[in-house]
């Protein structure tokens, strides 16, 4: 299989919402304003919503409640607003994948604790704009849902990992490639900017002192929540290496402070990504 392939195919299959795609333009326009993309969101109400439940969610925590698009912008800021729209804009791409064939609960839920853990390393590390690595998070693993719709037999088998074979090991002996890398190259060919595929892109490569520190939080997230989302395979920190975590200079109790507060996080921030749950507003 090539993933560059399988790539171009499933942009054209799964495509972000044309507000989303009209919200970029907006925003790499130098003249437009607040309002302008203030506009634009208002424009799809589906959207405008989602913001707003973003803004006052556990995301962020604000005191005051926001209640209009103006003020989400203002206080959660442009990029970042660009960033969960995309984060909402990818996960509605996917809001007719047949739940017989993935588990969908447990696929949104570890992509939102990943997504939530590297925000919270991002906000330890001083990081600026910290929701682009939610949103790299977040979407790090949408490379499955594409082959459970395009090779259903192929991700029944990439299903059965097990303490002596990672996710990523499975994925790359039967498809040729991981998921992550197929994530990545999907949202390149989306336009999406780079600071957000790049993380995805070298989430499993660990060994690498030259990875840059959004790779390194990354990275970490992922294993943190892979271990967190399956306790039934995978024993507490079973697949965390010193150096995830050493590179970052945190402790062992700096990570179990991380997963308190994002476990706590994740149960509210699912029903604002996990497509079943856009139904019910």
């Amino acid at each position: 299989m090539n993933v560059k392939d399988i790539a171009e195919k499933a942009s054209s299959l799964f495509v972000l919402p044309e507000s989303v795609t009209r919200l970029k333009a907006c925003m790499d326009d130098q003249a437009s304003s607040i309002d302008d993309i203030s506009e634009v969101i208002a424009f799809d109400p589906s959207l405008a919503t989602q913001l707003l439940r973003v803004a006052n969610s556990a995301l962020y925590r604000f005191p005051n409640k926001i209640d209009t698009i103006t003020r989400a912008v203002q206080v959660v800021g442009t990029r970042s607003t660009y960033d969960l729209a995309l984060a909402y804009g990818v996960s509605h791409a996917f809001d007719e994948m047949d739940g017989q064939e993935v588990d969908l609960d447990k696929f949104w839920e570890q992509s939102v604790s990943c997504g939530l853990l590297a925000k919270y390393f991002s906000d330890r590390q001083n990081l600026r704009e910290p929701e682009r690595l939610f949103v790299a998070g977040l979407l790090h693993n949408i490379g499955e849902l594409i082959v459970v719709s395009l090779f259903p037999e192929h991700a029944q088998r990439c299903a059965n990992f097990n303490t002596r074979v990672t996710p990523a090991e499975l994925q790359q002996g039967v498809l040729g490639f991981t998921y992550s890398e197929l994530s990545a190259k999907v949202i390149e060919n989306w336009g999406i900017p780079s600071t957000i595929f790049e993380p995805i892109e070298c989430i499993h490569h660990k060994d690498s002192d030259s990875d840059s520190i959004e790779c390194k939080i990354l990275q970490l997230s992922y294993v943190l929540a892979l271990d967190n989302v399956n306790p039934d395979i995978y024993p507490s920190y079973h697949n965390l290496q010193p150096q995830l975590h050493e590179k970052l200079s945190l402790e062992h109790e700096d990570l179990e402070d991380a997963l308190d507060v994002t476990n706590l996080q994740c149960i509210s921030v699912i029903s604002l990504f996990n497509p079943n749950s856009f139904m019910l507003y």
